[in-house]
């Protein structure tokens, strides 16, 4: 693949990964779109409908940790130009999530409904669930946004120069909580006036699969910096934040390298 090329492939998969993560928002929100996670409602019955939507988010669990393992990078950039994996990746993370929009089963039956004159706790909901998303977002830019989507490595590549090594940092967020994007899914994912069957499948299911990638990112991030990040971990929580305590180096901009990110449904 030329240099040039290779850049506009890149940015073609960023292109299809941003509208897959603006689709994401509205699916996940019940947003006026066509297909969202309780609209419309499924024809399966509520067991056959379950089993569907277990399956789609296996696959896109299975595609978004095996295609970021280490192992499996080696394995694959013999296949396709090291500067184009990230991009790939993104592409098939892409698609997965684009396969879960269209075969996803709704399951309409109401776990819980916050009532009419409790408008307040629906927009205390509401926000949670703006602030998640507007969370995973800017953690994107924290961790370099363009890294993580395959761009600076297309860019970097065209100017015939090579990436740089990764870095502990420390930026914002960081400074409190190793994993601030899974932590910016989980509020967006939990956070609705209306619970349905099927959006606590997705929650439940994707949950889950955040706290087992969790602990494969950091198994890889202590094998790339070691002992600075073992001591990084220490002094800051996983999911909610740790004030009393902080490292003395530490982010993850290296987490661009190892992790998925959501999107997407990071």
């Amino acid at each position: 693949m030329s240099r040039s090329l290779n850049l506009v492939f890149a940015i073609v998969c960023y292109a299809i990964f941003f509208a897959t993560f603006l689709y994401l928002i509205a699916f996940v929100g019940d947003l006026p779109v066509p297909k969202t996670v309780d609209l419309p409602p499924s024809a399966l019955p509520p067991v056959a409908a379950a089993i569907v939507d277990v399956a789609l988010i296996a696959l896109f669990g299975l595609q978004h940790s095996i295609m970021a393992r280490p192992a499996f990078k080696r394995a694959w950039t013999r296949v396709v130009p090291a500067a184009a994996e990230r991009s790939v990746y993104v592409l098939f993370a892409s698609i997965a999530l684009l396969i879960l929009f269209a075969l996803w089963q709704p399951i309409d039956a109401t776990v819980w409904k916050v009532a009419p004159d409790m408008r307040w706790l629906s927009e205390i909901l509401w926000a949670i669930f703006w602030v998640g998303f507007g969370i995973v977002l800017l953690t994107t830019f924290l961790i370099n946004h363009f890294e993580l989507f395959g761009l600076q490595q297309a860019w970097v590549n065209l100017r015939g120069a090579e990436m740089e090594k990764p870095q502990l940092r420390q930026p914002l967020f960081y400074r409190w909580v190793a994993h601030p994007l899974y932590a910016g899914f989980f509020l967006a994912f939990w956070a609705t006036p209306h619970m349905t069957v099927g959006h606590l499948l997705l929650a439940i299911a994707l949950s889950i699969y955040m706290l087992v990638a969790i602990r494969f990112e950091e198994h890889d991030l202590t094998g790339v910096f070691g002992d600075d990040y073992r001591r990084y971990r220490s002094g800051v929580g996983m999911l909610v934040p740790r004030f009393g305590r902080r490292s003395a180096s530490a982010s993850l901009e290296a987490q661009a390298e190892s992790h998925g990110g959501p999107g997407v449904v990071g």
